[in-house]
């Protein structure tokens, strides 16, 4: 039973097929005989289900360490196929934009109409484009070969948090906040706007984002321009993104706050109906462009640090408008 690579396709007859994908789910049938991708074959010779195939170009033999060594198959890609198949998964390569693997669900393989995981496999170096991610799974192999899953999805982020506000509230605009030196208790109580300064809950402290979208809104009885400049004053261009990130969680009913603590631009309330009954935010949200490139090691780090104080990471993309990209971590 011969297999040969020729291309990037590996080739054997009927009796291949039978054995390698009616039985076991590599490859595809094609007029009855198999096709493998290379790093199924590679899978195969790992296993010693069969000792070499032959190189159709060059009539060598190749055994797995030939074929690894070869420009025919990458490391990083039998790696991810190994570990899933270890783990009891069937899996296919694919071409599928931004997608190597197409994971079956456990006890089903590619004769089912069944995908549990879209799995992109990657290096802890290699970048990657935020714009790619969503509804995919990165396997990252770190440079120890460790694995490490991490599944990415396009959120409907929505709360319930729709306080009736006061209009024209006088307000000052300081060096970097704004204060409210007699606010209605719409603001704080109902609408969690601003810190108060005491426990009497006046003057209420707003940040700069706070202030500008509530100018926006008529509640303030400031100049929207003039909100906004201060801030681009003291932060630069990134105020302006964190701006549209805050009024898209507003338009939203989901309540922003500072994330700082926590290393993010904020940390999110879907619903709040008054602050004494407040809970604990669900979300940790980190603002960037939307043309961003993540690495690896930073995706790994929020994601890490997200789980470590119970919410969930998402990402706004901030374009023509606002993208929302969550990430955590899978286990296969």
């Amino acid at each position: 039973m011969e297999l040969t690579l020729d291309g990037s396709t590996v080739r054997g007859g009927r009796q291949a097929r039978e054995r390698f994908h009616d039985a076991r789910g590599y490859g595809r049938s094609v007029d009855g005989d198999l096709e493998l991708a290379p790093v199924e074959a590679a899978h195969i010779l790992y296993r010693g289900d069969v000792e070499t195939i032959r190189d159709a170009d060059s009539g060598e033999q190749l055994d797995f360490r030939a074929l690894l060594s070869s420009d025919a198959v990458s490391e990083i890609d039998v790696l991810v196929y190994k570990d899933l198949r270890d783990r009891g998964f069937y899996l296919s390569p694919t071409d599928e934009a931004g997608v190597d693997f197409l994971v079956y669900p456990r006890g089903k393989g590619p004769w089912d109409d069944a995908v549990a995981y879209r799995v992109r496999a990657i290096g802890e170096r290699t970048d990657v484009p935020a714009r790619t991610l969503g509804e995919t799974v990165l396997a990252v192999v770190d440079e120890e070969s460790s694995i490490t899953y991490l599944e990415t999805d396009r959120p409907d982020v929505q709360g319930t948090t729709e306080p009736e506000l006061p209009r024209g509230v006088p307000a000052e605009l300081l060096e970097d906040r704004v204060l409210v030196w007699d606010p209605p208790m719409e603001l704080y109580e109902h609408g969690f706007y601003g810190q108060p300064l005491d426990d009497d809950g006046a003057p209420l402290q707003l940040s700069l984002l706070e202030a500008a979208a509530l100018a926006r809104r008529g509640v303030l009885a400031l100049e929207e321009s003039e909100v906004v400049e201060r801030g681009r004053t003291v932060e630069g261009e990134r105020f302006d993104r964190r701006l549209a990130v805050y009024r898209a969680l507003r338009d939203r009913s989901v309540v922003p706050k500072t994330g700082y603590k926590f290393g993010a631009d904020f940390r999110t309330y879907a619903d709040v109906e008054h602050v004494d009954e407040l809970g604990h935010s669900e979300l940790l949200v980190r603002v960037l462009p939307a043309d961003h490139a993540f690495a690896p090691r930073d995706l790994a780090l929020d994601v890490r640090l997200a789980h470590g104080v119970r919410k969930r990471m998402v990402f706004a993309l901030v374009g023509e408008t606002v993208e929302w990209l969550s990430v955590s971590r899978l286990t296969p």
